[in-house]
């Protein structure tokens, strides 16, 4: 019985240590949207999945000492320490929906989807309708 209660507690912990995405687009959402001034979409396009990896690298350092700059009214928000535990979630958003990744965040709480179609407007005829 002790073992088991020592895995549940272990697995329980283990979880909430792990970063998320879906906390991550509402911790964007949330806190960083108005500070910034930019949506999600906009916000996660901005780099590819190695560029937001790289921005993320020790802390976030990279990330703040950019959007420091950027943002200058929001630098002593960005290097909060109360701050980093928001940006291990916004980092896995950004990550999750980055420019290359093929996916685009929904507005929902159901996550994203893929793109499933091509957006380009093609040019159509009224003759072919009937």
């Amino acid at each position: 019985m002790k073992i088991f209660v020592v895995i549940i507690l272990t697995f329980l912990l283990a979880s909430s240590l792990v970063a998320d995405v879906e906390k991550g687009k509402r911790y964007y959402m949330k806190n960083f949207k108005q500070k910034f001034k930019i949506n999600g979409l906009d916000f996660v396009q901005l780099h590819t999945q190695a560029e937001w990896h790289a921005l993320f690298e020790d802390k976030g350092k990279n990330f703040i000492v950019i959007f420091s700059k950027k943002y200058p009214k929001q630098k002593k928000f960005l290097n909060d320490p109360k701050t980093w535990k928001k940006l291990q979630h916004v980092r896995d958003f950004a990550i999750e929906y980055a420019n290359d990744s093929g996916k685009v965040p929904s507005c929902s709480d159901s996550g994203a989807t893929n793109m499933p179609f091509d957006l380009e407007v093609k040019e159509s005829s009224s003759d072919n309708f009937f």
